[in-house]
Protein backbone atom coordinates (compact mmCIF):
# COMPACT_ATOMS: atom_id res chain seq x y z
CA UNK A 1 0.00 0.00 0.00
CA UNK A 2 0.66 3.40 -0.97
CA UNK A 3 -1.21 6.48 0.38
CA UNK A 4 -0.01 9.57 -1.05
CA UNK A 5 -0.78 13.09 1.19
CA UNK A 6 -0.22 16.21 0.22
CA UNK A 7 0.70 18.76 2.49
CA UNK A 8 0.81 22.65 2.26
CA UNK A 9 3.96 24.91 2.32
CA UNK A 10 4.86 28.19 2.40
CA UNK A 11 7.72 27.92 -0.12
CA UNK A 12 7.52 28.73 -4.11
CA UNK A 13 7.39 25.13 -4.80
CA UNK A 14 4.13 24.71 -3.60
CA UNK A 15 2.64 21.60 -1.61
CA UNK A 16 5.25 18.65 -0.65
CA UNK A 17 3.72 14.75 -0.94
CA UNK A 18 4.45 12.65 2.25
CA UNK A 19 3.40 8.35 1.67
CA UNK A 20 1.95 6.25 3.73
CA UNK A 21 3.35 2.86 2.94
CA UNK A 22 2.41 -0.13 4.70
CA UNK A 23 4.44 -3.57 4.56
CA UNK A 24 5.40 -5.38 8.16
CA UNK A 25 5.58 -1.94 8.87
CA UNK A 26 3.71 1.41 8.90
CA UNK A 27 6.16 3.73 7.64
CA UNK A 28 5.56 7.29 6.96
CA UNK A 29 8.04 8.65 3.93
CA UNK A 30 8.52 12.76 4.27
CA UNK A 31 6.88 14.67 7.04
CA UNK A 32 6.51 18.09 5.49
CA UNK A 33 7.56 20.94 7.10
CA UNK A 34 7.35 22.12 10.66
CA UNK A 35 3.80 24.73 10.09
CA UNK A 36 0.84 24.38 11.92
CA UNK A 37 -1.07 24.38 8.54
CA UNK A 38 1.49 21.18 7.38
CA UNK A 39 0.61 19.20 10.71
CA UNK A 40 -3.09 19.28 10.22
CA UNK A 41 -2.71 17.90 6.74
CA UNK A 42 -0.36 15.30 7.58
CA UNK A 43 -2.84 14.29 10.51
CA UNK A 44 -6.25 14.45 8.43
CA UNK A 45 -4.53 12.33 5.84
CA UNK A 46 -3.21 9.34 8.07
CA UNK A 47 -6.96 9.43 9.46
CA UNK A 48 -7.66 9.23 5.92
CA UNK A 49 -5.70 6.49 5.57
CA UNK A 50 -7.54 4.65 8.30
CA UNK A 51 -4.48 5.23 10.79
CA UNK A 52 -4.05 8.12 13.55
CA UNK A 53 -0.53 9.23 14.72
CA UNK A 54 0.25 7.23 17.40
CA UNK A 55 -0.18 4.35 14.65
CA UNK A 56 3.49 5.32 12.78
CA UNK A 57 6.55 2.85 13.34
CA UNK A 58 8.74 4.85 11.21
CA UNK A 59 9.69 8.08 9.14
CA UNK A 60 11.82 7.57 6.60
CA UNK A 61 13.58 10.89 5.37
CA UNK A 62 14.17 11.57 1.78
CA UNK A 63 16.44 14.27 2.14
CA UNK A 64 16.92 16.99 5.07
CA UNK A 65 15.33 20.07 2.91
CA UNK A 66 12.63 22.18 4.96
CA UNK A 67 10.16 20.86 3.26
CA UNK A 68 10.60 17.46 3.94
CA UNK A 69 12.10 17.33 7.23
CA UNK A 70 9.49 19.40 9.66
CA UNK A 71 7.26 17.05 11.92
CA UNK A 72 9.14 13.92 11.87
CA UNK A 73 9.26 14.25 15.49
CA UNK A 74 5.45 14.41 15.84
CA UNK A 75 5.12 10.53 16.20
CA UNK A 76 5.78 9.59 19.40
CA UNK A 77 5.87 5.67 18.43
CA UNK A 78 8.04 6.12 14.94
CA UNK A 79 12.09 5.98 14.61
CA UNK A 80 13.52 8.16 12.49
CA UNK A 81 15.26 6.76 8.99
CA UNK A 82 17.65 8.47 6.92
CA UNK A 83 21.27 9.63 5.27
CA UNK A 84 23.68 10.27 7.59
CA UNK A 85 23.68 13.87 6.17
CA UNK A 86 20.03 14.95 8.04
CA UNK A 87 21.42 14.74 11.46
CA UNK A 88 23.52 18.01 10.98
CA UNK A 89 20.14 19.94 10.63
CA UNK A 90 18.22 17.20 12.52
CA UNK A 91 20.49 17.87 15.94
CA UNK A 92 21.02 21.54 14.86
CA UNK A 93 25.51 20.27 15.01
CA UNK A 94 26.82 23.85 16.06
CA UNK A 95 30.45 22.63 14.92
CA UNK A 96 28.60 22.12 11.35
CA UNK A 97 26.75 24.98 11.21
CA UNK A 98 30.18 27.06 11.57
CA UNK A 99 31.74 25.00 8.60
CA UNK A 100 28.33 25.56 7.08
CA UNK A 101 28.93 29.24 7.15
CA UNK A 102 32.71 29.47 6.20
CA UNK A 103 31.89 27.28 3.57
CA UNK A 104 29.36 29.39 2.12
CA UNK A 105 31.25 32.60 2.75
CA UNK A 106 34.00 31.00 1.00
CA UNK A 107 31.99 29.58 -1.91
CA UNK A 108 30.85 33.35 -2.71
CA UNK A 109 34.07 34.89 -2.56
CA UNK A 110 35.32 32.25 -4.91
CA UNK A 111 32.61 33.04 -6.87
CA UNK A 112 33.35 36.53 -7.36
CA UNK A 113 30.26 38.00 -5.56
CA UNK A 114 30.50 41.64 -4.52
CA UNK A 115 30.78 42.38 -0.86
CA UNK A 116 27.22 43.91 -1.03
CA UNK A 117 26.22 40.07 -1.29
CA UNK A 118 28.31 38.38 1.15
CA UNK A 119 25.22 38.68 4.19
CA UNK A 120 23.45 35.95 1.82
CA UNK A 121 25.46 33.32 4.28
CA UNK A 122 22.89 33.71 6.66
CA UNK A 123 20.27 32.93 4.21
CA UNK A 124 21.86 29.86 3.31
CA UNK A 125 20.49 27.81 6.44
CA UNK A 126 16.92 26.47 4.74
CA UNK A 127 14.22 27.90 7.14
CA UNK A 128 15.81 25.55 10.16
CA UNK A 129 13.21 25.95 12.50
CA UNK A 130 11.04 24.76 9.95
CA UNK A 131 12.49 21.41 11.06
CA UNK A 132 12.04 19.10 13.23
CA UNK A 133 14.87 18.33 16.45
CA UNK A 134 16.19 15.08 17.06
CA UNK A 135 18.76 12.27 16.23
CA UNK A 136 18.03 9.53 13.38
CA UNK A 137 17.40 5.88 14.75
CA UNK A 138 18.44 4.20 12.09
CA UNK A 139 21.26 5.42 9.12
CA UNK A 140 20.35 4.31 5.78
CA UNK A 141 22.70 4.20 2.54
CA UNK A 142 23.09 2.89 -0.98
CA UNK A 143 22.06 -0.77 -0.66
CA UNK A 144 20.07 -1.12 2.57
CA UNK A 145 17.11 -3.10 2.49
CA UNK A 146 14.63 -0.90 3.90
CA UNK A 147 13.54 -2.03 7.49
CA UNK A 148 9.85 -3.87 7.35
CA UNK A 149 9.47 -3.14 3.92
CA UNK A 150 10.64 -6.37 2.11
CA UNK A 151 11.17 -5.93 -1.23
CA UNK A 152 12.03 -2.22 -1.16
CA UNK A 153 15.57 -1.05 -1.00
CA UNK A 154 17.48 2.19 -0.88
CA UNK A 155 19.66 3.72 -3.58
CA UNK A 156 21.68 7.14 -2.45
CA UNK A 157 20.79 9.64 -5.05
CA UNK A 158 22.67 12.48 -4.14
CA UNK A 159 22.29 15.90 -6.19
CA UNK A 160 19.32 17.90 -5.15
CA UNK A 161 20.89 17.46 -2.00
CA UNK A 162 23.71 15.56 0.06
CA UNK A 163 21.34 13.72 1.97
CA UNK A 164 19.30 12.28 -0.84
CA UNK A 165 17.69 8.87 -1.15
CA UNK A 166 15.37 7.11 -3.21
CA UNK A 167 13.44 3.94 -2.28
CA UNK A 168 13.64 1.02 -5.39
CA UNK A 169 11.11 -1.89 -5.32
CA UNK A 170 12.58 -3.91 -8.44
CA UNK A 171 9.27 -6.52 -8.07
CA UNK A 172 6.74 -4.08 -8.54
CA UNK A 173 9.14 -1.47 -10.49
CA UNK A 174 7.75 1.47 -7.91
CA UNK A 175 10.16 4.16 -6.69
CA UNK A 176 9.40 6.91 -4.04
CA UNK A 177 11.94 9.26 -5.53
CA UNK A 178 11.87 12.44 -3.22
CA UNK A 179 13.09 15.16 -5.35
CA UNK A 180 15.11 13.32 -7.96
CA UNK A 181 12.50 13.73 -10.82
CA UNK A 182 9.74 15.90 -10.60
CA UNK A 183 6.98 15.76 -13.70
CA UNK A 184 6.42 19.43 -13.58
CA UNK A 185 9.99 21.16 -13.40
CA UNK A 186 13.71 20.29 -12.96
CA UNK A 187 14.80 19.57 -9.74
CA UNK A 188 17.85 22.14 -8.87
CA UNK A 189 21.01 20.44 -7.84
CA UNK A 190 21.89 22.66 -4.94
CA UNK A 191 25.79 23.51 -3.54
CA UNK A 192 25.66 22.05 0.01
CA UNK A 193 28.52 21.64 2.38
CA UNK A 194 30.07 18.04 2.19
CA UNK A 195 29.53 15.34 4.81
CA UNK A 196 33.40 15.05 5.24
CA UNK A 197 35.13 19.21 5.12
CA UNK A 198 37.73 17.62 3.76
CA UNK A 199 36.18 16.25 0.29
CA UNK A 200 35.89 20.34 -0.82
CA UNK A 201 32.90 21.28 -2.77
CA UNK A 202 30.50 18.20 -3.90
CA UNK A 203 29.57 18.71 -8.04
CA UNK A 204 26.10 19.02 -7.13
CA UNK A 205 24.94 19.06 -10.99
CA UNK A 206 27.45 15.85 -11.67
CA UNK A 207 26.13 14.34 -8.59
CA UNK A 208 22.80 15.16 -9.92
CA UNK A 209 23.10 13.59 -13.39
CA UNK A 210 25.16 10.68 -12.44
CA UNK A 211 21.74 9.66 -9.91
CA UNK A 212 19.71 10.29 -13.29
CA UNK A 213 21.76 8.51 -15.39
CA UNK A 214 21.68 5.34 -13.17
CA UNK A 215 17.49 5.48 -13.29
CA UNK A 216 17.73 5.00 -17.05
CA UNK A 217 19.28 1.39 -16.24
CA UNK A 218 16.21 0.72 -13.59
CA UNK A 219 13.25 -1.08 -15.14
CA UNK A 220 10.97 2.09 -13.97
CA UNK A 221 7.03 1.93 -14.17
CA UNK A 222 6.24 4.52 -11.95
CA UNK A 223 7.67 7.02 -9.49
CA UNK A 224 6.43 8.86 -6.27
CA UNK A 225 7.67 12.32 -6.49
CA UNK A 226 7.98 14.39 -3.57
CA UNK A 227 5.84 17.26 -5.48
CA UNK A 228 3.34 17.03 -8.07
CA UNK A 229 1.80 13.77 -9.98
CA UNK A 230 3.66 10.54 -10.36
CA UNK A 231 5.42 10.11 -13.01
CA UNK A 232 5.27 7.09 -15.28
CA UNK A 233 7.49 8.10 -18.24
CA UNK A 234 10.48 8.07 -16.13
CA UNK A 235 13.14 7.35 -18.70
CA UNK A 236 11.58 9.29 -21.48
CA UNK A 237 11.68 12.54 -18.94
CA UNK A 238 15.21 12.02 -18.01
CA UNK A 239 16.22 12.19 -21.71
CA UNK A 240 14.94 15.28 -21.66
CA UNK A 241 15.94 16.94 -18.87
CA UNK A 242 19.89 15.99 -19.60
CA UNK A 243 19.22 17.02 -23.33
CA UNK A 244 18.25 20.87 -21.86
CA UNK A 245 20.96 20.68 -18.88
CA UNK A 246 23.27 20.30 -21.81
CA UNK A 247 21.84 22.93 -23.77
CA UNK A 248 21.90 25.06 -21.14
CA UNK A 249 25.64 24.34 -20.25
CA UNK A 250 26.48 25.42 -24.45
CA UNK A 251 24.86 28.40 -23.94
CA UNK A 252 27.44 29.18 -20.90
CA UNK A 253 29.97 28.05 -23.18
CA UNK A 254 28.98 30.55 -25.58
CA UNK A 255 29.03 33.02 -22.86
CA UNK A 256 32.95 32.60 -22.31
CA UNK A 257 33.43 33.84 -25.88
CA UNK A 258 34.29 37.56 -24.11
CA UNK A 259 36.78 35.79 -22.17
CA UNK A 260 37.46 34.66 -19.17
CA UNK A 261 34.17 34.89 -16.44
CA UNK A 262 33.16 34.48 -12.67
CA UNK A 263 30.46 32.66 -11.58
CA UNK A 264 28.78 36.46 -10.46
CA UNK A 265 29.06 37.95 -13.80
CA UNK A 266 27.26 34.44 -15.63
CA UNK A 267 24.85 34.27 -13.31
CA UNK A 268 23.92 37.81 -13.99
CA UNK A 269 23.60 37.52 -16.96
CA UNK A 270 21.94 34.08 -16.94
CA UNK A 271 19.00 35.22 -14.93
CA UNK A 272 19.30 38.56 -14.89
CA UNK A 273 15.70 39.23 -13.32
CA UNK A 274 15.89 37.44 -10.17
CA UNK A 275 19.76 36.53 -9.34
CA UNK A 276 19.27 39.04 -6.77
CA UNK A 277 16.29 37.54 -4.84
CA UNK A 278 17.49 34.32 -5.49
CA UNK A 279 21.01 34.93 -5.28
CA UNK A 280 22.02 31.31 -3.90
CA UNK A 281 19.86 29.22 -6.11
CA UNK A 282 21.30 30.66 -9.58
CA UNK A 283 25.16 30.58 -8.40
CA UNK A 284 24.56 26.83 -7.31
CA UNK A 285 22.40 26.46 -11.12
CA UNK A 286 25.64 28.86 -12.92
CA UNK A 287 27.79 27.10 -10.99
CA UNK A 288 26.37 23.62 -11.76
CA UNK A 289 26.97 24.56 -15.65
CA UNK A 290 30.17 25.49 -15.80
CA UNK A 291 31.27 22.20 -13.39
CA UNK A 292 29.50 20.30 -16.71
CA UNK A 293 31.94 22.07 -19.08
CA UNK A 294 34.63 20.87 -17.17
CA UNK A 295 33.71 17.78 -16.64
CA UNK A 296 33.06 17.53 -20.83
CA UNK A 297 36.94 19.58 -21.26
CA UNK A 298 35.18 22.33 -22.85
CA UNK A 299 36.20 24.92 -20.12
CA UNK A 300 39.12 25.99 -17.58
CA UNK A 301 38.90 26.92 -14.05
CA UNK A 302 41.76 29.36 -12.67
CA UNK A 303 41.79 31.33 -9.65
CA UNK A 304 43.35 34.63 -9.17
CA UNK A 305 45.81 36.03 -6.21
CA UNK A 306 41.94 37.34 -4.17
CA UNK A 307 40.62 33.61 -4.36
CA UNK A 308 38.42 34.40 -7.04
CA UNK A 309 37.72 31.65 -9.85
CA UNK A 310 37.58 32.53 -13.55
CA UNK A 311 36.43 30.40 -16.35
CA UNK A 312 37.25 30.38 -19.61
CA UNK A 313 37.02 28.08 -22.59
CA UNK A 314 39.22 25.20 -22.79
Amino acid sequence: MIHKIIVPTPFAVGDVNTFLIKGDTLSLVDAGPKTPQAYEALKYGIQAAGYSMNDIEQVILTHHHPDHLGWFDAFDNARTLGHIYNEFWMTRDQSFFQFHDTFYHDRLVEEGVPEEYLNWVGKMKRSAELMGEGPLDIKLTEGDALPGHPGWSVLETLGHGQSHISLWNEDTRTMIGGDLVLGKVASNPLIEPPLDPEQGRPRSLLQYNESLKRLLTLPIDVIYTGHGDEVYNAHELIEKRLAKQHDRAMKVHAMLEQGPRTIFELTRELFPAVYEKELGLTLSMTIGQTDYLIDEGLALETQDAGGVLYYEKA
